[in-house]
């Protein structure tokens, strides 16, 4: 089993086991108990653990930082509104394209919308845009068409 998969696991697992849902961890221990680098920790939780496959991602720094993951239960429209909020001003032609799968995977949207959002941020139709202004446009694509999904 891959190690990114046994760190899912080690995290849902701590989720069932608490009574309000949520886990606590600190990145560097819990890296050192799993047996890996923090960068690992930070992967499964932007990969695996996001507001479309209905988990938030709390964090504070310093020496007492912790990473407290939260399942919810979100309704549809309002796991797209919190997308649509965490895209922020600009969104690179990678990221977009995994926001979309994950939004179809999750079931939030249709295998024709996500080949139409897929389509509309793509590389080719920004490459007549000024390479400086091409992630802000697919950011601001990306949200106005995910809204008319609520």
């Amino acid at each position: 089993m891959r190690m990114s998969d046994l760190i899912t696991e080690r995290i849902i697992q701590m989720l069932e086991e608490s009574s309000d849902n949520v886990a606590e961890i600190q990145r560097n221990e819990f890296a050192a108990l799993m047996g890996c680098v923090p960068s690992q920790i930070n992967y499964v939780l932007s990969s695996r653990f996001t507001p479309e496959h209905g988990y938030i991602i709390d964090s504070r720094r310093g020496g007492g930082g912790y990473i407290k993951i939260s399942r919810v239960k979100l309704s549809r429209s309002s796991a797209l509104m919190h997308i649509v909020n965490s895209i922020g001003v600009g969104i690179d032609s990678m990221s977009a394209r995994i926001v979309v799968e994950n939004c179809l995977q999750s079931g939030m949207i249709s295998l024709d919308t996500a080949k139409l959002l897929q389509s509309a941020v793509s590389d080719s139709v920004m490459r007549t845009i000024p390479p400086e202004y091409r992630d802000y446009m697919r950011a601001s694509l990306l949200k106005q068409m995910l809204l008319t999904q609520i």
